[in-house]
């Protein structure tokens, strides 16, 4: 029997892990997470355009939240969009890979020490060998890349009479600005629970959680929907990809293959994984060869073909930071907003055509015209 280590528990590595167990009765996979329970504290999202119907096993038994469509908000535009969006958190992700996968493969709070391409020291001292190790440890290091950052802090509210938001929304940009760009994101997860998040694109990854959380209880209360509680909180800082060289972020001759932010594995301007996570988990359970270096050639070629084929997104990254005068970074999505649902779909699910991306780029200019052109010029150092 193979045995694979995956260095990692959250979102990519369960995703990884579930599909495995489910496909491939002859892989033998060793899940090793440094905290007490699998995917941390998270929730996590994805449109209904964003999976391909051939890999929706991947995720159909974790899913917990549904809704028909959704809303955006902006100075200048409001908008309910007819596309499906869907949420899971990170206790259901627990739940399914305690339950399913053999507890003698499961480490928890266990440190890693050092990982080769075919075994796992913990900091136990431990030594685990396999036939291959797969690194999804999260975000720790993006040599040879330039990031903004998005930022967020939740809360999830228990509204004693219910809350009344219908629908989620995924950008309420009517607030005020700071930090860059700024938006409420509200996830009404049922009738007297909502999770708020305060999310901020920034030059800075420095996340203030005390300031937010206050301005998160104010958006609460502006709802005027009665006395609330807070129940759970969650926070997050992750990249936004504004240009780079990918063979300084993932050099070609690296002998580990890598899952999740560690490879490069979201969408550069969301942020969003989960879409790459259950693509990648759905790809390993096709696997013939689980040798270290088959992987890793495997999981480094879709991390840069993803790359070029995303090198619109982190030309708008640019516009975003770079051009939009201090506190209209918003105009930019504002502008994308007027699009036709199709286009919209097929950004967030890294799809577009040509055609969509001279509509985007077409009409009014949401930054000034020389600004604009400084940011799409400028590339990483």
């Amino acid at each position: 029997m193979t045995r694979l280590v995956i260095a990692g528990g959250g979102l990519a590595a369960c995703l990884a892990a579930l599909a495995l167990n489910h496909r491939r009765s002859d892989v033998e996979v060793i899940l090793v997470e440094q905290q007490p329970r699998f995917g941390g504290n998270h929730t996590w999202s994805f449109f209904d355009s964003d999976l391909a119907p051939s890999h929706q096993w991947v995720i159909q038994d974790l899913v917990e939240f549904r809704w028909p469509d959704h809303e955006v908000h902006f100075p200048r535009r409001s908008r309910t969009i007819g596309i499906g969006y869907n949420s899971l958190r990170s206790a259901a992700l627990d739940r399914a890979v305690k339950s399913k996968l053999d507890p003698e493969c499961l480490r928890l709070a266990c440190a890693i020490e050092a990982i080769a391409p075919t075994s796992v020291k913990l900091a136990s001292g431990e030594l685990i060998h396999a036939d291959a190790v797969i690194d999804a440890r999260g975000g720790s290091s993006f040599d040879g890349l330039q990031l903004g950052w998005q930022k967020f802090v939740g809360r999830v509210f228990d509204f004693a009479g219910g809350h009344g938001v219908r629908r989620p929304v995924i950008m309420d940009a009517t607030i005020e600005q700071h930090d860059g760009y700024r938006f409420l994101y509200f996830l009404p997860l049922n009738r007297s629970r909502l999770l708020i998040e305060d999310t901020y694109y920034s030059s800075s990854p420095t996340l203030d959680s005390e300031l937010i959380g206050r301005r998160i209880n104010e958006a609460a209360q502006r709802l005027k929907s009665g006395p609330f509680r807070e129940c759970e909180r969650e926070s997050g800082v992750l990249p936004v990809v504004l240009d780079g060289d990918f063979d300084r972020f993932w050099p070609p001759d690296q002998d580990r293959s890598r899952l999740g932010v560690a490879g490069g594995f979201f969408h550069p301007t969301t942020s969003y994984s989960l879409p790459d996570a259950v693509a990648n988990a759905a790809l390993l359970a096709e696997q013939r060869d689980f040798s270290s270096g088959a992987l890793a050639q495997l999981t480094r070629c879709r991390a840069k073909r993803l790359w070029e084929d995303r090198a619109f997104y982190r030309l708008l990254n640019r516009m975003l930071f770079r051009a939009a005068e201090p506190g209209r970074s918003y105009r930019v999505l504002e502008h994308f907003y007027r699009l036709p649902e199709g286009v919209i779909a097929r950004f967030y699910a890294g799809r577009l055509t040509s055609i969509d991306k001279l509509r985007i780029l077409s009409g009014k200019p949401p930054v000034p015209i020389g600004r604009a052109l400084t940011a799409m010029r400028r590339s990483a150092a």
